[in-house]
């Protein structure tokens, strides 16, 4: 019941047929947060493309300025002669059977997975455990390198990966509640200007469709998208 008057309250600060500017939604987005924990801060993105064209299918990678607030666990899958190089940079989990065979069995528990090229043929049969969960390492979100400690230093210092879904939106997460507002709207303009550069050559109309921001739990903010295109 504490939680419904909660959202209550929050909901009534929150004027529907707003857009608000990305400083003003930084601002709003944690005095409306109904939650006791240090909850996430997502951008929804709708882009004016066709994700069935290949062309359109944005998919990519954008290091925050000010990280995500969330400490990522990372596993490099990689041959003997990388791991001293991987644990170095910071990665939590190393190696290569015998994970290859726990995500086999269902084991999950990590955030992102780097690979070496060499090694993708044994992670190939892993697609269906780790497909659905955007944990299959991709070249063009630069998990799949040679230079894993590169890797593992960029996911470790804010560096997210993002894919556009099948209604044409792009879900991210670009901080924490607890961050201060202006770094809340940092982030999350360079999310939105890294996605203006990748606006696909064959795109027509209207790129951003529609911006909104959102804590947790709580309710949506609208952005101008006037107001952040570079």
């Amino acid at each position: 019941m504490a939680l419904t008057k909660k959202r209550k309250a929050a909901e009534a600060k929150v004027d529907k047929t707003k857009q608000y500017s990305l400083g003003d939604a930084a601002k709003l987005v944690k005095d409306i947060n109904t939650t006791k924990f240090d909850s996430s801060v997502d951008m929804h993105i709708r882009l004016g493309v066709d994700p069935k064209k290949a062309d359109q299918a944005i998919r990519g990678t954008v290091t925050l300025p000010h990280g995500t607030g969330k400490t990522k666990r990372v596993l490099v899958l990689c041959t003997p002669d990388k791991e001293n190089e991987a644990k170095a940079a910071g990665a939590d989990y190393v190696g290569l059977d015998e994970f290859v065979t726990k995500i086999d069995g269902g084991w999950t528990d990590i955030d992102v997975i780097i690979a070496t090229p060499s090694v993708m043929p044994k992670i190939g049969r892993l697609g269906k455990v780790l497909g659905p969960r955007n944990l299959m390492p991709n070249p063009k979100t630069g998990t799949v390198t040679n230079d894993v400690a590169a890797a593992v230093t960029d996911v470790k210092g804010g560096k997210i990966a993002f894919k556009i879904d099948k209604a044409g939106i792009i879900h991210a997460s670009i901080g924490r509640v607890s961050f201060e507002p202006a770094k809340i709207a940092e982030n999350a303009q360079e999310l939105i200007n890294t996605l203006v550069r990748m606006k696909p050559a064959t795109a027509k109309g209207t790129y951003l469709k529609g911006i909104s921001m959102a804590a947790t739990m709580s309710p949506g903010l609208n952005i101008d998208t006037k107001s952040v295109a570079s």
